[in-house]
């Protein structure tokens, strides 16, 4: 069973197998935000900056699920207009300081305008994820859900030593304690476990679409600086593949063991 592929306005879905066994995401996908916004009457420098979206993330996620023949949903809109990663009531869903930066255009917004925003971008990337879950699961085989981060090099001065970091809800380690193991194998490479934050956060999107579904899920961070370029983004996307098949290959097995 093949899920096709969307283009809306607040997501875009890149098709692949309902059956592949894994659904990647990408909450912060892309920095733009629609033209009756006015940028939010931010300077365009600073819509290249952590703060308006996951550098690098976006690439990283089209190249897992191509080469793993996995659905994608990402977002098509900036986290500074609304962030996909937060409950629908939680107090940073629309920032109005960010790193430093004022937002001009969110200082004032009032709840008919997060209202609106939510109506109009959020809840259809949500929709969009629930959907994906849906289909997967009519094939029969569980999916496991791949968020796809970036986080800075250097956050307030403190500099981030790990260049990949899994975060993981507390109450679910399947997938997340996976990841790490086989990232863990590999020499020299130093591996963050919910670091430089924890990966629990209540109404987030692994909250919401994980562990609201009794599905394994994990984030993975990539450090920014690493992969900026599309050689940074085919380099950790490669290896990122190599785990996940190794992942997938056991759960194919252990599925096959439980059937005899």
């Amino acid at each position: 069973m093949e899920i096709g592929r969307e283009d809306e306005e607040a997501y875009r879905i890149i098709g692949g197998r309902a059956d592949s066994g894994v659904i990647v995401i990408c909450d912060h996908a892309r920095n733009t935000v629609p033209e009756e916004y006015a940028d939010l009457g931010l300077p365009a420098e600073q819509f290249c900056r952590h703060i308006a979206y996951d550098i690098g993330a976006e690439s990283i996620a089209e190249r897992i699920g191509a080469a793993l023949c996995a659905p994608v949903v990402l977002s098509k809109f900036s986290r500074l207009l609304i962030d996909i990663n937060r409950g629908e009531d939680d107090p940073t869903l629309v920032m109005r300081l960010s790193d430093g930066a004022i937002i001009p255009g969110n200082r004032h917004v009032d709840e008919l305008e997060v209202a609106r925003r939510l109506e109009r971008f959020w809840r259809p990337y949500h929709a969009a994820v629930a959907a994906t879950i849906q289909r997967c699961r009519a094939t029969g085989v569980t999916p496991v859900i791949l968020s796809i981060h970036s986080m800075t090099h250097c956050f307030k001065g403190v500099q981030r030593p790990w260049p990949i970091s899994v975060l993981w809800d507390g109450g679910d380690h399947r997938l997340a304690g996976q990841l790490l193991d086989h990232f863990r194998a590999e020499p020299g490479l130093l591996v963050g476990d919910n670091e430089p934050y924890h990966g629990a956060l209540e109404g987030d999107t692994l909250w919401k679409h994980a562990r609201g579904n009794g599905l394994a899920g994990a984030i993975i961070e990539y450090r920014q600086d690493l992969v900026a370029d599309e050689a940074g983004q085919a380099y950790w996307a490669d290896r990122t593949v190599a785990v996940m098949r190794a992942i997938l290959q056991v759960q194919a097995t252990e599925t096959v063991r439980a059937a005899e």
